[in-house]
């Protein structure tokens, strides 16, 4: 790649810049997908086939970057690729057909930004680990930051999945309902899965120490934040029993 490690670097922080730039539209201006759908966004398509094409465009653009380019792949950069492997397969496969949502359909326009969105931060992370990033040995499996953000990635990752779990079983086979969740951290927060998706990539950024990952954890919270609290702002227009106590997405804060 003819593009050196100071201009990657400008790109990324433009990137970054970007992110929160846009975070006050995205609290004005709810993404109208899922219980936040309406009219006036253009042609739609089936929400499960929305979800699985933006959701595997991360695989395509990760995958083929990170094993093509030169960098040494050490052991650190395998767990890397392993942890961003699992979460997309689970996000763009796994999730979306077990989900229940027959009969539901997004903006087509959703599904051409979250593309992109996904495409560059995929790009960003896979060029920099094959083919800019100065080697990690092997020894920094045993360094603090690794050790931390393997611990924060887990358990974020569990966070999700146990929520998202929750979250499917809560909807009876072929209902379009909403309910109330409940149980373990949704007596708390209305989006313990957003949540859970911060804390993941958060650990990513502390386990790679990287701008692209930083970068990325920094998406995460700038589009996941005020979804939460568009969610909770809805749970609490639908449901006038709604738990008042409960936050969006950081306990006792947000």
């Amino acid at each position: 790649m003819s593009l050196t490690p100071s201009g990657f670097d400008l790109i990324v922080l433009a990137w970054m810049a970007l992110a929160l730039a846009l975070m006050p539209i995205q609290l004005r201006i709810t993404a109208p997908y899922g219980r936040h759908l309406r009219h006036g966004w253009g042609p739609t398509v089936p929400a499960r086939l929305g979800w699985i094409t933006m959701e595997l465009v991360p695989l395509l653009v990760f995958v083929p970057l990170f094993l093509a380019g030169p960098t040494a792949k050490t052991a650190p950069m395998w767990v890397f690729f392993a942890l961003w492997v699992a979460h997309y397969l689970q996000r763009g496969l796994v999730f979306p057909l077990r989900a229940r949502n027959r009969g539901r359909r997004m903006p087509f326009l959703i599904v051409v930004s979250a593309v992109g969105f996904n495409a560059v931060n995929a790009g960003l992370n896979g060029s920099y680990l094959g083919w800019i990033a100065a080697l990690y040995p092997d020894s920094w499996l045993a360094d603090p930051r690794f050790i931390i953000g393997l611990v924060l990635f887990v358990a974020g990752a569990l966070l999700n999945l146990w929520a998202d779990n929750r979250l499917i079983h809560l909807r009876r086979p072929g209902s379009a309902d909403y309910v109330i969740p409940r149980g373990g951290p949704f007596e708390y927060l209305s989006c313990p899965n957003h949540l859970g998706e911060i804390v993941e990539w958060t650990g990513f950024a502390v386990m790679c120490w990287n701008l692209p990952a930083l970068s990325f954890a920094i998406w995460t919270a700038a589009n996941l934040i005020p979804r939460s609290l568009s969610h909770h702002r809805w749970y609490g227009e639908h449901f006038p029993d709604y738990p008042a106590g409960r936050r969006a997405v950081i306990p006792g804060f947000l």
